[in-house]
Parts: C-alpha cells; structure tokens; sequence
C-alpha cells in the first residue's frame, strides 16, 4: 500500500508520542535522513509518494526509536557546537550541556597558540569543536577505547581537522610526560546506582563512559590528583561533572588557584576550572 510524505510523517509522529520527548522533530529528522533530504523538501514535497523499499526502511527506523535507542544513534550523527560529529554506540552522544566547557575554555584563552589534552574524547566532540575555534592551539585528544579513538580520528578527517593528535590509553598514561597549557575532561561522573541510569537512552550508551565508582567521582578525583604534573606553569584544568557534584569536585581542588564552577543553561553546575596549585594566573 503506498503512503505519501506526509501520512508517513503523521504516523510516525502517532507511533512515537508515548516514548519520545520530541515525537515531531525525530519523525521528521528520520524521514530526511530515509530519504536524503532536508526540511524544506518535505514541507514541499508532502503529497509525493514514498516508494516501498524507503517506507520499510523508515518504519524500521522508527520501531528503533520507539524502543528507546537514541535518535544520534540511529541517523549516525548529531550536531555539537558548529560541528556535526558521526557517532557510535562506542561513543557517548555529545549533549549540549557540554558545550558548556567548550565556552569556558574559549572565552578564557584567546587565540595565541597553546598546548591543551581532552582526556577520555570519545566522538572528538571537545577537542574537534575547540579546533575549530583556536587554529593555531595544538590539541592532542585521547581514549582508553580504540573504538572510541577511531570514532573521534574519523570525525577529525570528514571536517578537516587534521592538526589534533590521538593518542590511545587511559588518562594520561596515553601522554607519558607530555606537559599542556590547558587540561578539559568530561569523564565518567554517574553513581552506578543512579537511578538516571535506568532510562531506556542511557542502556544503549557505553557505560564504561558513563559510571564511575565511589559515588560518581573516582575518575575525577583520578584527574585532579595527576593533572598538576602535566599542567605548565599557569595551567588550567577543566572537568565536566554532574549538577550535583560541584562542592565535591571544588574540595578536591581545595589546594588550587582561581577554582570556579560554570553552570549551564540550565542554571546547574556542570564545569568547575582551576589553576595549578603553584600558579597564579590562567591567560
């Protein structure tokens, strides 16, 4: 039975309002990513019939999303900061609250060339979106995760940003003695008995990303107690944690300089940044 454009679109958004918080906007984005179009295509195109091979493919797509697998997932892709990052279900999909970092870094170093590590870069989102922005920074990104690594190498390629450096390991065993200007992370910071950790997206992400042991912050703590041997004088750290968790994540940085922690859109804590202990000042 053939289906136009929009009766697909209309019973893709029925299927999908009891399991998604954006029915409309997903059905849309699965249908352009089927059809190989783009918004305005489909708003002209609404009466065109879709041909059986592309309706089966889309109805497939959304029986995925219907089941909780996250849309970043299905279409292989999601856009971060100006970037748009293929992802895997090796990787964690870049949220928007990250770019919460991102900023921190940019509106605190201008554009005169610096060292910086991204620990743990998953897709790349970090280090690929500070690239961007700061040509002349030399940016090595690294992952415990060959998976995660070629994820992030190849997202690296496609945009063109081939100056960043990867380097495979945990933390910064992937970086021997190298020394940075500037450190940013977004580790693993969920308790293993969160109960976020229950929503049918998160089960689909790697969760070796995701949990940390003692209450969500072994791997932060992990950061802060090596980061002053890789820092250079004046060196900055950066790390991502939960809303919950910035007096905890501070009091680890007690002995430090400038400690500050940055909300995000959402007016919660999400970034704190510090200066090496010995150091006075960031720029």
């Amino acid at each position: 039975m053939s289906a136009t454009v929009d009766a697909l679109r209309r019973a893709a958004l029925a299927r999908l309002s009891a399991h998604d918080d954006s029915p409309a906007l997903d059905a849309r984005l699965l249908l352009e990513h089927v059809l190989e179009v783009n918004h305005s295509w489909l708003v002209m195109h609404g009466q065109d019939v879709v041909p059986p091979a592309a309706r089966q493919r889309f109805d497939a797509l959304v029986e995925r999303r219907a089941a909780g697998e996250p849309l970043a997932y299905i279409i292989g892709s999601v856009g971060f900061w100006t970037l748009e990052l293929s992802v895997t279900p090796d990787v964690l999909i870049p949220r928007p609250d990250t770019e919460t970092l991102v900023e921190a870094v940019l509106d605190e170093h201008d554009t005169a060339p610096r060292r910086l590590l991204d620990l743990g870069t998953g897709s790349g989102a970090i280090a690929l979106a500070l690239a961007a922005e700061r040509p002349a920074w030399a940016i090595t990104a690294t992952d415990a995760s060959p998976q995660a690594l070629a994820c992030a190498r190849s997202n690296a390629a496609r945009l063109g940003l081939t100056r960043v450096e990867f380097a495979l390991g945990p933390w910064f065993q992937a970086v021997g003695d190298g020394r940075f200007d500037i450190i940013v992370s977004n580790p693993p910071y969920i308790d293993a008995d969160d109960a976020h950790l229950g929503a049918p997206e998160l089960k689909h992400e790697p969760q070796a990303a995701l949990v940390a042991p003692d209450n969500g912050l072994a791997d932060l703590q992990h950061i802060v107690a090596a980061a002053p041997r890789h820092l250079s004088a004046g060196g900055c750290l950066y790390l991502e944690h939960g809303a919950e968790q910035g007096p905890a994540v501070r009091g680890m940085l007690r002995d430090w300089a400038r400690v500050e922690t940055i909300v995000d859109l959402g007016h919660n804590d999400r970034v704190t940044r510090a200066v090496r202990p010995d150091a006075v000042a960031c720029a």
